[in-house]
């Protein structure tokens, strides 16, 4: 009796923790990294604002109806620009073009970084090789080169269009490749070894079901944490772009960066011209990596504890 009595005791420190609600992640996430979080809010905040930025500008983006280059006031609130425009109204509906190209190449370039980071790491060999070389080509370019020499060639027209949009994001999306593809690459390679992979080779599942079923899941939290960084880069290269004249902005469908390009030649008499369209870029660009860099330190085991 007294051995199945002391069986049957608890162990010290054995105690079931019950689960916690995502709520609560969410809230002990926010304890632990406030600028993180903080900054994701902002993101948060960006992203609404660009889908709803035709319904909160209070002007149309192409009114020329303003006092030139009027400071900002309670009536302007980011001022007028050169052309009698209000800038308050045109960065706001700039931020769509800004963050959806940041969006959009940043899917580009982790759906391609991510099969070939996979591909590379798990298939090896010559694939391996292959991939290898190829990636190291294309870092060998420097980004803004390789974004102008492409764009002269295949983006013919100039001003908003579908085809313009997914043309350039696809440009930005393909120099992102390769930091996606190398980190994913190192992720496959320290999964590659573990038993349950060797056991699943074993009852004669496929390359391509392990990868899927096994390999996949175990790699979205570094992609998830370095999309999330490059989004701000993304935002970067679309604004260097567009001032440029290289992007897709246009007088109905303006960009952060093409409204520094418009307005350069009055920043010393109009100060307000420069410093909002690159308040609202550094800010974009600065919260989605403050945001990347505390996701990075909640989703990595080896950092939970710093």
């Amino acid at each position: 009796m007294t051995s199945i009595a002391s069986g049957t005791q608890s162990l010290p420190g054995g105690e079931i923790r019950a689960r916690r609600s995502p709520l609560s992640n969410v809230w002990r996430a926010a304890r632990r990294k406030p600028i993180g979080m903080a900054a994701g809010l902002i993101c948060l905040v960006l992203v609404l604002i660009a889908l709803s930025a035709n319904q909160l500008a209070p002007h149309a983006v192409d009114a020329a109806k303003f006092p030139r280059l009027h400071s900002p006031s309670l009536s302007y609130p980011f001022g007028t620009d050169n052309l009698f425009r209000d800038m308050f109204s045109r960065i706001l509906v700039g931020s769509r073009i800004s963050i959806g190209v940041g969006f959009g190449a940043v899917f580009v370039g982790t759906l391609l970084g991510t099969t070939l980071g996979i591909v590379s790491g798990y298939v090896g060999g010559w694939a391996d090789l292959i991939i290898g070389r190829v990636l190291d080509v294309m870092l060998g370019f420097p980004p803004l080169l390789f974004l102008i020499f492409f764009l002269s060639i295949f983006n013919t027209t100039r001003g908003y269009s579908f085809h313009s949009f997914l043309l350039v994001s696809v440009a930005i999306g393909i120099i992102i490749t390769p930091t996606t593809a190398r980190i994913v690459r190192g992720s496959v390679l320290s999964i590659r070894t573990l038993q349950y992979i060797e056991a699943a080779e074993c009852v004669g599942n496929r390359a391509f079901r392990i990868m899927w079923r096994h390999v996949v899941p175990n790699v979205v939290a570094p992609v998830i944490v370095i999309a999330s960084i490059q989004i701000g880069n993304a935002i970067l290269a679309e604004a260097a772009l567009s001032f440029l004249g290289l992007g897709i902005a246009d007088a109905t469908h303006p960009s952060w960066g093409g409204m520094l390009q418009d307005t350069r030649s009055v920043w010393q008499a109009a100060w307000w011209t420069a410093f909002m369209p690159g308040l609202a870029i550094s800010a974009a660009v600065l919260s989605f990596n403050l945001f990347g860099d505390a996701l990075r330190d909640i989703l990595d085991p080896r950092l939970r504890q710093s």
